[in-house]
């Protein structure tokens, strides 16, 4: 270049590079833009052959582009196309060659410093034979970096048109391409990157709408109901999408669902158990529910769907109909705690509400009955005190006379109250009737809630034993027996409270609960039990009577379970021996058939 007038040779080069610069910049790619920058050192900047070896991801320099002015029959530098040198023998190179501004030259008898896994190819021109006569074995380099100063390439030159090695126009003209190449370089690299960015957010984009749609499917067309409960903010709790099978399961539309929460739905007393169920792998069984006024069991299952930058997003639920396997487990459950034949409580049961009823703690000390009032020991002796503890009880339905409830065979909702003893402030406290007091009164102390507690009322056990039921088995046969024992267990029941238990003992033996109950009202209905079961009943046709005999018995806390069975048993027993009844032998041997 250096040969022709100066500044011919300097406008003649800028041209040249103005236009090779443009088509750097008008490559698509990264490859193409490689390609450019190899095609421009060739023909813009007078030299024979270029190649780039661009920095990998691992560090080692890879080439990427060659370009030669006209093909060797070697072969030519397109042979080191794809072949790799490591870094480190890229940077001892650069390192021991001639730094020309931020050029690089290697001459000829420094070839010992290029190391053999960097790839070179050296033509077949003629040997220099003056000193500024390019050699074949001479390299010049012209190393690439990024703006933050990392390096991206090294441009590799060969063979210059005019025979020399390069003047100083043509260095500074290649420090100038080699500037702009990089550029080049850096905006294809990143043209690169946000076209894979790209391909990978639409890549991303498809799954999350494949992954939408298929929980769109499985959650609308699910066989089971599923419903999604928002987490936050003022519509906390309220069911924001159903499913048809929610919908047909509680017999509601969408639309009405959508503005309730599944605390709008539950049964009152599972309301609690609901506010107890976790979010996360909750689950619960409870009812909901329906539009026709019913409620339907159910089983929740929760799962918390979290977005991965705002934490948890909103709550699904899983609804399960449980209501055929609940009526299975409640048949179960009513099998095995009532006669099969009567329908009665059995014997189990009976025990087992008995031992609801009662604790095990005995009354030990009278106490004042309270400020005005005369002091009256307490039942047992219990104190005043503590026996009012035993008025905080949740109860069953109704209510006695003396403001308790009629039954006490259960624990309150939220357990003991705190700060009573075990034992106590679970029930209403079962006494025995106390007889009557000077004048007429009973003894009686208040209940800590203020309503007095009489202590003529508690737990009466009535022991019903048939008479004459053995002549009908022996007569007519077991099928008449069991018609008679299922008349008289009908005819019990309808003559006892509500909220009365009556329960069969075993063969002819029956029992009835009635708490809340004073001494007289436990003989009225004693009378009325009898007067139930005498009057004749026709079974297949045939009139047929039995008798009973009753034993009036009491339950108190304290008192062991078969105690208080054997007191009434007992008191049976009396009144069977004073009407002459059928009792054989020693105690214990009797008329009738006898439960285990």
């Amino acid at each position: 270049m250096e040969a022709e007038s100066e500044p011919y040779v300097r406008l003649a080069t800028l041209r040249t590079l103005h236009r090779v610069v443009a088509d750097l910049n008008a490559a698509r790619s990264l490859a193409g833009t490689l390609q450019a920058v190899v095609e421009g050192a060739v023909h813009g900047l007078g030299f024979d052959a270029a190649a780039v070896s661009l920095v990998r991801p691992d560090g080692d320099l890879v080439v990427a582009a060659v370009w030669e002015l006209e093909e060797s029959t070697m072969g030519g530098p397109s042979v080191l196309l794809g072949q790799v040198g490591s870094r480190e023998s890229w940077d001892r190179l650069l390192g021991v060659s001639d730094h020309w501004g931020t050029l690089r030259f290697l001459p000829y008898d420094r070839g010992w410093a290029v190391a053999s896994d960097i790839p070179r190819w050296i033509g077949d021109g003629p040997l220099p034979v003056y000193a500024n006569d390019w050699h074949p074995a001479d390299g010049l380099l012209a190393p690439m970096y990024s703006a933050g100063g990392d390096l991206l390439g090294v441009l590799s030159v060969d063979r210059p048109r005019s025979g020399k090695r390069p003047g100083a126009w043509t260095r500074e003209a290649l420090e100038m391409f080699s500037l702009q190449a990089s550029i080049a370089i850096g905006n294809a690299r990143l043209r690169a990157e946000m076209q894979r960015a790209l391909a990978r957010l639409e890549k991303e984009q498809q799954a999350l709408r494949a992954s939408e749609e298929s929980f769109r499917q499985a959650f609308e067309y699910a066989p089971s109901g599923m419903a999604i409960t928002e987490l936050h903010g003022a519509g906390r709790g309220q069911l924001t999408r159903v499913n048809d099978a929610l919908c047909r399961l509680l017999g509601r539309p969408r639309a009405v669902l959508r503005q309730q929460s599944f605390a709008d739905l539950v049964h009152p007393e599972d309301r609690a158990l609901l506010e107890r169920t976790s979010a996360e792998s909750g689950r619960a069984e409870l009812r909901l529910s329906r539009r026709d006024g019913g409620y339907q069991w159910v089983c929740l299952r929760n799962s918390i769907v979290a977005d991965a930058a705002e934490g948890p997003s909103f709550l699904l639920t899983h609804v399960e109909d449980i209501e055929d396997r609940k009526r299975h487990e409640f048949q179960l459950a009513h099998r095995a705690s009532h006669d099969a034949l009567t329908g009665l409580p059995n014997s189990a049961e009976l025990k087992a509400r008995l031992a609801r009823r009662l604790c095990a703690e005995p009354q030990t000390v009278g106490a004042p009955a309270g400020p005005g009032e005369p002091a009256y020991p307490a039942p047992y002796g219990y104190p005043a005190d503590s026996y009012s503890a035993h008025a905080a009880y949740d109860g069953l339905e109704g209510a006695d006379p003396y403001g308790g409830p009629v039954h006490g065979y259960g624990m309150p909702e939220g357990g003991p109250l705190p700060g009573l003893a075990p034992g106590y402030g679970e029930h209403v406290h079962a006494v025995v009737p106390a007889d009557q007091g000077p004048g007429g009164e009973a003894w009686s102390v208040p209940f800590r809630s203020g309503v007095p507690a009489s202590l003529d009322k508690g737990l009466a056990v009535l022991f019903c034993d048939l008479d004459g039921f053995k002549s009908i088995n022996d007569r007519f046969g077991h099928n008449a027996g069991d018609a008679v024992l299922v008349e008289v267990a009908r005819r019990l029941s309808q003559a006892v409270r509500d909220g009365d238990t009556v329960a069969r003992l075993g063969g002819d033996e029956f029992v009835v609960l009635a708490d809340g109950i004073g001494r007289e009202e436990a003989k009225d209905l004693a009378h009325r039990l009898r007067g139930a079961i005498i009057p004749p009943m026709r079974i297949d046709g045939r009139a047929m009577r039995v008798g009973v005999s009753l034993g009036v018995g009491w339950a108190g806390c304290g008192m062991s379970i078969e105690e208080v069975l054997h007191t009434a048993d007992e008191r049976m027993y009396d009144e069977k021996r004073a009407r002459g009844g059928a009792v054989r032998g020693a105690r214990g041997e009797r008329s009738h058939r006898r439960a285990g």
